[in-house]
Order: structure tokens, then sequence, then C-alpha cells
């Protein structure tokens, strides 16, 4: 039913999961989300070193001109929130890479259907189908207007 990737898969170059006519999430296709996860946390931990090692650190809070001041708060408030929404985004990296190696990734966990590649390619992270997507966002949409 739900296949496994092998870590040392070689991914074809120029490969594209859109254009695979094999087997949903073969090993090839599971390498691929595999090393597209692991490169975008990659990009994100660094963008969180650098902020941390330049922004953060050179951000002067104790300006003498309150204009400079409420400026420079805001900036820095804005870079933290900026860093925590990619903090969650590191932990539902983490997640769908054990979905890899658990063999459930691509499967919607809510009716167990097939997520469809087009959305994996767009959103590697997610967890549900489109239409249990839209199911829940208007569940949401619902509950939030009540």
């Amino acid at each position: 039913m739900k296949a496994q990737t092998d870590k040392t898969v070689v991914i074809p170059p120029k490969y594209s999961p859109l254009k695979d006519k094999g087997k949903y999430m073969n090993p090839v296709m599971l390498a691929y989300f595999r090393q597209k996860l692991v490169s975008w946390r990659s990009e994100l931990l660094r963008e969180s070193s650098d902020t941390i090692q330049n922004t953060l650190r050179e951000t002067e809070l104790q300006q003498p001109d309150l204009a400079d001041r409420a400026t420079a708060e805001t900036d820095h408030a804005l870079e933290l929130r900026t860093r925590d929404r990619e903090r969650k985004l590191i932990s539902k990296i983490n997640e769908a890479l054990m979905r890899i190696d658990d063999g459930e990734y691509g499967y919607c966990e809510e009716t167990g259907e097939p997520i469809g590649v087009a959305r994996l390619e767009a959103r590697p992270v997610a967890t549900l189908s489109l239409e249990a997507q839209e199911r829940h966002e208007k569940m949401e949409k619902t509950h939030r207007d009540e």
C-alpha cells in the first residue's frame, strides 16, 4: 500500500514528480520530496542563524530618538514573529520527513487517500488532500462566524 523510501535512491537530473508516470510515492518520488524538504529546512535554519548573528544583535533598541526607537522595536518584533513562523514550519518539515520514513508521506491523514503530487510540489508539508483541506477550512470559517 504505502511505500517506504531508500535514502540511497538517486534522483535523475531534471526529475519532476509531476511527470513521473510510475507508482504514486515510488522511491524516486520520495527521495525527491525528502531532498526538497531537507533543502528547505537548511535554508530556513541558515536564515534564522543569519538573523540572530546580524539583524537582532545589531538592532539598537536604545535609540535616543523616540521615532527611531519605535521603528527599531517594530522591526525587531516583526523579525521575531517571522522567525517564530519559520520555527513552526521547520517543525512541520521534520514531521513530513518522519512521515517519509514511516511510509505515510503523501497520504491524507484524514481520509488515507493520496494527497496529490501537484499539491505536495506546492506545499511539501501538506497533510490533507485538497478536498479535506477545503472541508477543514469551511469548518473553521463556520465556527469562527458563530
